[in-house]
């Protein structure tokens, strides 16, 4: 009496195409999700550990999103550093930056670049 087995089947090597697939979808997620550009870095004080005596004015700048206000008085800001003109001894004394109302991060670095551009150098930046 002979049983008949038929010949074991070949194995088949598994298919490496789905894993490199996978592989290159992994590598243009990642090259998509990492951050592109150059870095900008923005002098700007904390506000919890000044150094240095406070003379002059109080020189507050409220941002918010849609207006500025300097000391309490609205100003455009193209003219802020016209106004912080006759409240400052020289650029390098310190204006306090304190965002209001939800403003955005952009808001507050139009605000440090308008300063930094008229020369400015100490902004303060508190909540």
């Amino acid at each position: 009496m002979s049983l008949g087995l038929a010949p074991p089947a070949p194995r088949r090597r598994p298919s490496l195409t789905p894993m490199i697939d996978v592989v290159f979808l992994l590598l243009v997620f990642f090259m998509l999700a990492a951050r592109m550009g150059a870095e900008v870095s923005l002098p700007v004080a904390g506000g919890a550990g000044g150094t240095g005596e406070w003379s002059g004015p109080p020189r507050l700048v409220d941002i918010r999103p849609e207006a500025l206000a300097l000391n309490g008085v609205e100003t455009p800001l193209d003219g802020l550093a016209n106004a912080l003109s006759s409240l400052v001894e020289a650029p390098t004394d310190p204006v306090v930056l304190r965002p209001r109302d939800g403003a955005d991060l952009q808001r507050v670095i139009e605000v440090i670049e308008t300063l930094s551009a008229a020369g400015y150098t100490q902004p303060i930046l508190v909540e």
